[in-house]
């Protein structure tokens, strides 16, 4: 179901950057960048991992589970996000993970590639696909049963593998998947952003760049490293991002090392140290130079509570309800062993 893709760290030391980068890899025989399964399946098929013991890891695909019965805990963002019956649970490219052990939560499990979804469809879903979207949605109450019934029908498609063409297969799958995600964009709480809106053109330039970001903002960290990523010149990239943000593309990038600086003083309790190896600072005091500028803190102090305003505290779920802090808030730096999926 994955495989890890992270690289060692330049040093060869252990560190947060070796928490480590799923991709997708789904059982043999299994067709084109889409997994459908259920998350009690999951459970009984890998009863040792990831939650034995518990640890944080980031994925370069897209995985939801509808909660049928019970109730799944499951950390996003190292934020501990309770999903009851009728709620979807959405983690995103690059969101980092932690499973809780199993629970008695059921209900259909999909993994997808982004690429799965036509262009089309991927700039309708943007406000859905992108990294800020909620983690829990509520789905309208018009399309609840729907859903429910859809993602049955697309579990039952994904079982019958040559029951009819595999072109046929895969484009039913996909039809599902996309009517299944259109459906889920008009949950309460998810609202249409700037890549969304611009359509087109552009717009496809910086949702790409978005996704991008989200996947090499620890190792990449200059405007021309994500326009040759992206196939595009510089001066592509600064107008689209503009156009769609009002932002150039080095404050994007140094928005989201600092979001995830946060997050990692705050929430997990790194030290400066290893925050700043974690994204890709030369040192510390380069780290202390860019948080300090940002924040009008130092790292240390950020750490110790004097901000009363971090990131995570005015966030809720799409059903108004606040995130519960993760049961493993004090995540320490640690080398992450080599586990893969299949």
């Amino acid at each position: 179901m994955m495989v890890d893709k992270r690289h060692p760290a330049p040093t060869g030391q252990a560190g947060p950057a070796e928490v480590p980068l799923y991709g997708f890899q789904p059982p043999v025989g299994t067709p084109f960048g889409l997994e459908v399964s259920t998350v009690e399946d999951f459970f009984a098929e890998h009863d040792d991992w990831p939650w034995n013991p518990p640890r944080p890891v980031r994925v370069s695909f897209h995985y939801l589970i509808a909660v049928t019965e019970g109730e799944l805990l499951h950390d996003v963002d190292h934020l501990t996000r309770s999903v009851a019956p009728g709620q979807w649970l959405w983690v995103r490219p690059g969101h980092t993970l932690c499973w809780h052990p199993p629970g008695t939560a059921r209900g259909p499990f999909i993994l997808f590639e982004p690429d799965v979804l036509t262009p089309g469809t991927a700039r309708l879903l943007a406000p859905l696909t992108s990294h800020e979207a909620p983690a829990v949605l509520s789905p309208h109450p018009d399309d609840a049963t729907w859903l429910h019934q859809t993602a049955l029908q697309l579990l039952d498609e994904h079982r019958a593998l040559g029951r009819r063409p595999l072109d046929v297969h895969h484009a039913l799958r996909r039809s599902m998947l996309e009517s299944l995600l259109l459906r889920l964009a008009n949950a309460p709480g998810t609202t249409p952003t700037g890549a969304a809106m611009a359509g087109t053109g552009r717009g496809d330039t910086y949702g790409r760049f978005a996704d991008a970001l989200e996947l090499h903002f620890r190792e990449l960290h200059r405007a021309a490293d994500y326009a040759e990523l992206l196939g595009c010149s510089v001066r592509t990239l600064s107008r689209a991002a503009r156009d769609t943000t009002g932002k150039g593309v080095r404050d994007l990038i140094g928005e989201r090392r600092l979001l995830e600086a946060r997050r990692l003083l705050g929430g997990a309790r790194w030290d400066a140290r290893s925050v700043a190896a974690h994204l890709g600072f030369s040192d510390t005091a380069n780290f202390g130079r860019f948080f300090r500028d940002r924040t009008g803190l130092t790292p240390a102090a950020f750490a110790s509570g004097e901000d009363t305003t971090a990131p995570w505290d005015d966030r809720t779920d799409s059903d108004g309800s606040h995130p519960r802090r993760s049961s493993y808030g004090r995540l320490t730096p640690e080398k992450v062993s080599r586990t893969s999926l299949a």
